[in-house]
């Protein structure tokens, strides 16, 4: 038996999670910090793909959102599939890399939900 969960994606919580590296004035994470911060980033990512493919699916042959939203999701996998260098700067690099990946995708989910 599967269960899944019908709840939508909690956009606030992943919003916050991208804002801990985005906003101008934020506070550089330890390594270990990032870490966990790239874990949520991924896992994130992991949940809203789903959501986005849903949204997307709704939508007509010739909606131009739909495809750009597919577009990203193919962006996102690909994400997904690499791993951040060696060290704080590249691992907050990569954290950055997620984070503006999760963000668009959120752009999409809000955007193809209306």
């Amino acid at each position: 038996m599967t269960v899944t969960d019908e709840r939508p994606p909690d956009v606030a919580t992943m919003r916050e999670c991208t804002s801990r590296l985005l906003l101008e004035d934020a506070e550089l994470p330890t390594f270990g910090e990032m870490q966990v911060l790239t874990l949520r980033l991924r896992g994130h990512i992991m949940l809203l793909i789903p959501e986005v493919e849903k949204a997307a699916e709704l939508r007509g042959v010739d909606d131009i959102p739909k495809y750009c939203a597919l577009a990203c999701i193919g962006e996102a996998r690909t994400k997904l599939g690499l791993t951040a260098g060696f060290g704080l700067p590249a691992g907050i690099a990569h954290a950055k890399r997620l984070s503006r990946c999760l963000n668009a995708l959120l752009d999409h989910y809000e955007s193809l939900s209306r």
